[in-house]
């Protein structure tokens, strides 16, 4: 049965700008404010009454009023159970760094201890948004530290108090510049790519589910040629007795023809739709030899400008019976992925080769192309890795067809050909491919 083709999936771009859709609820930003507020308020009621500490109090209250606000208008204007955009959200952690910075320019600056909040919408976004709004959102904060360490308000302190050396100060400000950068680039490349195996599964499973939909349509398939086999012969019989009973060349003798060749041509869809295999155990064609599995799932890649080989022979000419296996949409899709890409570096030829002894199966796809490239070989299988430029290729596509192909107890290896091209090579284990299910085949 031919492996489908699969739509591109709708994914978030870690890259992304303007426009790109949101991967952070309005709700998470807007909790993280009131949090903010609820600190700065329970901040400013200490210093400025616990301790005594002089304070422009009002100015400061007037901020916090404002970010409290603010929230409640954000609140109001659409449910918080949506997702937002990656625009939206960055201006929205903008202004908590501008009215962060703010309260700590009336509070002494950097010599201020929670200045080194500062960071954290920089955190969130490299977290949730894009690598440019968390670039513009690092900028914001390193231009926003800088203001604060060469113009602000006296820090509060009881009587005279004390000025912080000029030196520290920029400690403090080197301190937190670095701060940014790092979270920039590392908490942002973690985020980035743990988003890029959740999308690369989620596309794995689009693969298989359509997968074992085809599956669940050939059985359909047979089923409704079996059940309407048994009425379309009795048919065939009356319309041949009636046949026999009219007189040849008559109108009703040109009817029962016309009954009976349509008769015929239905038995052959019939036939044809029973050919297609179900994967019930019970039902004939559910399970079938490894190599007509392998050829099952190179079928539609045949007869193009690349010529593509089958064979299939014991290993070290083991005398083990070729093993029959169960015809799983993981393998198929595994399989048929692999080939598809070897048949698209390949030069002029592609060779899958299926052999087997007593213990493993092994099916090899051999190419005529360029064959890996050093860096792309050792990370073949992870998602979002390509040796051509161009978007479709050694990317998600292996990805998916290693992560079908281990679900089945498959284990994959690449490697280049001593005279050129590559080759890729799937291992079972004899027993685990020969069980009468794995995983999740139906």
């Amino acid at each position: 049965m031919e492996a489908p083709k699969l739509p591109a999936p709708q994914i978030y771009d870690p890259q992304g700008g303007a426009g790109t859709a949101g991967r952070v609820r309005l709700r998470t930003l807007v909790y993280i404010r009131w949090a903010a507020v609820a600190g700065q308020l329970a901040s400013l009621l200490v210093v400025h009454y616990g301790l005594g500490f002089p304070l422009p109090f009002a100015w400061a209250l007037a901020a916090v009023a404002v970010s409290a606000l603010l929230n409640i208008a954000v609140s109001a204007s659409r449910p918080l159970g949506t997702y937002i955009e990656d625009r939206p959200a960055a201006l929205y952690l903008a202004y908590d760094i501008a009215q962060l910075s703010v309260l700590l320019y009336l509070a002494g600056g950097l010599q201020n201890p929670f200045s080194v909040l500062i960071l954290a919408p920089v955190i969130v976004s490299a977290s949730v948004l894009s690598r440019r709004s968390t670039i513009g959102l690092g900028a914001l904060s390193a231009l926003s530290i800088t203001v604060l360490a060469l113009w602000h308000q006296p820090f509060p302190w009881r009587g005279a108090g004390f000025p912080l050396p000029e030196l520290y100060v920029m400690g403090i400000w080197e301190a937190l510049a670095l701060g940014i950068v790092f979270i920039a680039a590392y908490v942002g490349s973690v985020a980035q790519e743990a988003r890029q195996m959740s999308n690369a599964l989620a596309a794995t499973q689009m693969a298989l589910a359509r997968e074992q939909r085809l599956s669940a349509l050939g059985g359909l398939a047979a089923a409704a040629a079996h059940e309407l086999g048994s009425p379309l012969a009795t048919i065939a019989v009356a319309a041949k007795e009636m046949q026999r009973a009219v007189k040849k060349g008559s109108a009703l003798a040109e009817d029962v023809d016309l009954l009976i060749e349509q008769s015929d041509r239905c038995r052959e869809i019939l036939a044809a739709l029973s050919r297609r295999p179900d994967t019930d155990p019970g039902e004939p064609f559910a399970r079938l030899p490894i190599s007509a599995l392998v050829e099952a799932s190179g079928e539609p890649y045949v007869g193009g400008h690349i010529a593509l080989a089958f064979h299939r022979q014991p290993l070290d000419d083991s005398e083990a019976f070729e093993p029959n296996v169960a015809r799983s949409p993981e393998i198929l899709h595994g399989l048929g992925t692999i080939i598809e890409n070897a048949v698209q570096f390949a030069k002029t030829r592609v060779d899958v080769g299926t052999s087997w002894d007593a213990l493993s199966v092994t099916v090899t796809v051999r190419d005529d192309g360029p064959g890996f490239s050093g860096a792309v070989r050792d990370r073949l299988g992870e998602p979002y890795v390509s040796s051509r430029d161009d978007e479709g290729h050694m990317g998600l596509g292996v990805f998916i067809a290693s992560t079908l192909l281990d679900h089945t107890g498959a284990a994959l290896s690449f490697s280049n050909e001593e005279a050129g091209g590559a080759m890729v090579a799937i291992r079972w284990n004899r027993a685990t491919i020969e069980a009468e299910r794995h995983g999740t085949a139906t």
